[in-house]
């Protein structure tokens, strides 16, 4: 199994009162690396794979510890979960080698702009998400895959 990896940058505007990364920030992470992953899945030549649009239907956050702001990246691994006919979910760990800030969830589901409706995902697609696929409780997601 393939895992994404996307070295996310910490901004000084990150953090909150308390001194640490503020907990609506890493939704915007999550968005970062997620954005990340499916634009490298493209893959291009004409292909109309991954270049529609998408929806979020769910997110499921567990915050682990608090994370500091420093002037070295987070490391954020993506792997998907779930493959059904219209969503998938993708599950993540915001994390450092030695330990895990976050472990998350989310629901995607390809939409079709034109239309403006949700749309299933193509066998093009399925094929590509399915070298990323792990569902396992080893995973490091728990019970997040939905």
């Amino acid at each position: 199994m393939a895992r994404h990896i996307y070295q996310c940058p910490l901004r000084w505007s990150d953090m909150d009162a308390f001194g640490h990364v503020n907990n609506v920030v890493f939704l915007r992470y999550l968005e970062e690396a997620r954005i990340d992953f499916m634009f490298r899945l493209a893959p291009g030549d004409g292909s109309p794979s991954f270049s529609g649009g998408s929806v979020v239907a769910r997110h499921e956050i567990d915050y682990v510890r608090p994370l500091v702001h420093r002037h070295e990246p987070v490391t954020i691994e993506s792997w998907v979960t779930k493959i059904g006919a219209a969503s998938l979910t993708v599950a993540y760990q915001i994390k450092d080698a030695d330990q895990v800030y976050v472990r998350a969830s989310t629901v995607v589901v390809p939409f079709d702009l034109e239309a403006q409706r949700p749309r299933r995902i193509t066998a093009e697609e399925r094929a590509v998400l399915e070298t990323y696929a792990d569902d396992s409780a080893d995973s490091g997601s728990g019970a997040l895959a939905a």
